[in-house]
């Protein structure tokens, strides 16, 4: 499938911005279920100084400033995907012979054993504590012996059917343990809960930032800038042979990321689903917003957020309606 994605942020500010440093995750990377066919980020007023680099979890990011006074910001990124069905999830014997607790045991300490980079996902980060709470609430899901994969849907399926997904019940900022507590939320909030049980039940697992297509209700058209971004989570399950691995052997891990989205219900390898489009990841929002940065005066302003995912004719059409 071919999606074209513009994303468009605009800042009006009340009162002149003298200076501003940005930092934004707006370009999509290559992975085995996406590739990346063509990519532009325009900014208005026109940058100082812009430069592009890979941040330490391998998203593609970019940095400007602006020198000069403006009271209005506007970074549209436009980016063309070409994305694949994922693969399922696998149910032969090998994987449903890993169980959730060998998983967790594999990434438990034992002296000689080798570094696995998924053991970075393990812990708290600023957005996502450890906590009793998240256990507590993922135990039903994690039995006893469960397959790995098999304990993780049924957490999806979880959250997914018992928090009440609902617009505006939330800041960016709002703790997950919150939002778990109050029953809805929207998707950021969806993922975070996820990473909150999967990391306190020793389980590594990143936060995804990307986009789905979505279809408008029946009889209505496709209005442009009326998607959003959106978030899901990775999970990081061990391929069963490395974890038998004795003590003292230095064999390399290996392992595969399955995707799971609680707000839809989806799930696969590689990404939850050939509508979805992955933008960045990282241990949670913090790491991939979208947009942040510094600026010197302005006080406050309105900030608006646009986004349009569809079929490039489906979008050319839009844009000559």
């Amino acid at each position: 499938m071919l999606l074209r994605i513009v994303h468009t942020t605009t800042y009006r500010y009340r009162g002149s911005v003298d200076m501003a440093q940005h930092m934004v995750h707006l370009s999509p990377v290559d992975t085995p279920t996406q590739a990346v066919q063509a990519h532009a980020l325009r900014v208005k007023p026109e940058p100082a100084a812009r430069s592009q680099t890979t941040d330490v979890f391998g998203n593609q990011r970019t940095f400007f400033s602006l020198q000069a006074p403006h009271e209005t910001l506007v970074v549209e990124a436009d980016s063309l995907v070409e994305t694949h069905e994922p693969g399922p999830l696998p149910d032969d014997a090998e994987w449903t012979a890993l169980s959730w607790e060998r998983a967790r045991n594999h990434f438990r300490y034992r002296a000689g054993a080798p570094y696995d980079p998924a053991s970075e996902f393990l812990f708290a980060s600023p957005y996502v504590p450890r906590d009793d709470t998240f256990i507590a609430f993922a135990r039903p899901a994690f039995k006893p012996g469960l397959p790995l994969l098999e304990a993780v849907q049924a957490l999806m399926e979880r959250i997914h059917t018992e928090m009440e997904y609902k617009t505006a019940s939330t800041e960016v900022n709002t703790p997950p343990l919150q939002a778990l507590k109050q029953g809805k939320g929207v998707c950021q909030d969806f993922a975070h809960i996820m990473l909150g049980c999967l990391r306190s039940l020793g389980l590594p697992a990143r936060y995804v930032s990307g986009y789905l297509l979505t279809q408008p209700p029946p009889g209505k058209p496709r209005l442009i800038g009326a998607d959003a971004s959106h978030a899901w989570v990775s999970v990081y399950a061990p391929l069963p042979a490395s974890t038998d691995v004795a003590e003292g052997e230095s064999a390399a891990p290996e392992g595969l990321w399955f995707d799971f989205d609680p707000t839809n219900n989806r799930s696969g390898l590689g990404s939850p689903g050939e509508e979805y489009v992955t933008l960045a990841t990282g241990r949670d929002f913090s790491d991939v917003s979208p947009m942040r940065g510094v600026i010197q005066g302005g006080a406050r302003h309105v900030l608006h957020v646009g986004v349009t995912v569809a079929p490039p004719a489906e979008f050319d059409a839009l844009q000559g309606a």
